[in-house]
């Protein structure tokens, strides 16, 4: 039985780490932190999992839980763990990152956009979370960068085609939207009911959006190609799920069903990339609560444009159920082990 922890475990993310683990058949949870509820009964802070675990959080320190656990989940803001993960992995526990702090590859990048890092020496030691695309090095290391969610999205999206000579590289546009779950639960005046009801708004327009260098570094690692794209992000008025909407510009005169074909062997023995028949696109109510990537396919004929229309759960294969994923491999158990679920519909 593998023993597991959760590094602050009161947000959305802990509630979806815990409601996935404590039904784990291979998985024991050991223990949760959170300063916010120190010393109350999970269920206070997640009311959904009353009475299914006896958890109760603690405030303390990371040398303090060391030995309690196999594999710590860290699950906190960016740049809350990049002092914290070292004291785990020095440890020699199994570390899966659920913020940014280790998944950009280049530390000026990382500096750019998300301010100093203080643990740049380890950011080598990190493999970058997306077993479909890089189980290989998953497997082999011990501090895993769990990735972004629209960059999941991205990625499985695109990653048939990246290293083709059938694109141009240069035409890469992504319109994505997701649910407002992504946001955290910490309160913000652009995440409350009466600002998102009824709403649909872009925002971080115009290439702000910290998940670009996180995209543009996947899709260069695919393509072995400096990639930058333009990227637009959407707040929509549900709780969960992202939806992007990936346009390239075609070389050749593809039609639909060849890129369909393209994408069902690159994933024909994934679980968790789904690829939809012709003519039909994913919804996100078709994901919810799951682990799954839906993935549908088109050739604009008029403009010699394919596009490609990625659906995930945020919360699932955009963050927790992607770290279980990641946990599963660098622990040796079977990779879909506790991520049989079903989608919530409707």
């Amino acid at each position: 039985m593998i023993k597991a922890g959760i590094f602050g475990a009161s947000g959305y993310t802990g509630q979806e780490l815990l409601r996935l683990l404590i039904r784990h058949p291979e998985v024991e949870v050991t223990f949760v932190t959170s300063r916010k509820f120190a010393g109350k009964e999970v269920a206070e802070a997640h009311p959904s999992l009353l009475q299914l675990t006896p958890l109760k959080f603690a405030d303390a320190a990371p040398e303090e839980l060391t030995s309690q656990a196999d594999v710590v989940f860290l699950a906190l803001p960016h740049g809350t763990f990049m002092n914290i993960a070292p004291v785990f992995f020095k440890s020699g526990l199994k570390v899966i990152d659920l913020s940014a702090d280790f998944r950009l590859s280049h530390i000026a990048v990382y500096n750019q956009w998300y301010g100093r890092h203080n643990a740049s020496d380890m950011i080598p030691s990190a493999a970058y979370g997306i077993p479909e695309l890089w189980r290989d090095s998953i497997k082999a290391s011990r501090l895993i960068a769990n990735p972004g969610c629209y960059p999941t999205s991205v990625a499985l999206g695109l990653a048939p085609l990246m290293g083709s000579d059938g694109i141009d590289y240069n035409s890469i546009i992504i319109d994505a939207k997701s649910g407002t779950s992504g946001a955290g639960r910490e309160p913000q005046t652009g995440t409350l009911f009466c600002e998102v009801n009824e709403g649909f708004k872009s925002y971080k327009t115009g290439g702000q959006h910290r998940h670009i260098p996180e995209i543009e570094q996947s899709l260069a690692r695919l393509s072995g190609k400096e990639i930058t794209v333009s990227f637009t992000p959407h707040l929509l008025p549900v709780n969960r799920g992202i939806l992007s909407t990936i346009y390239v510009n075609l070389n050749h005169a593809w039609k639909t069903g060849d890129l369909l074909d393209v994408w069902r062997r690159f994933y024909q023995d994934e679980p968790f990339v789904r690829i939809c028949p012709e003519g039909i696109f994913p919804n996100l109510s078709s994901v919810r609560g799951t682990n799954y990537c839906d993935i549908g396919i088109t050739v604009d004929i008029r403009t010699n444009r394919a596009i490609i229309v990625s659906a995930i759960d945020n919360l699932v294969k955009g963050a927790a159920g992607q770290a279980i994923q990641n946990m599963n491999l660098i622990c040796g158990l079977p990779e879909d082990a506790g991520l049989h679920m079903v989608p919530l519909f409707p």
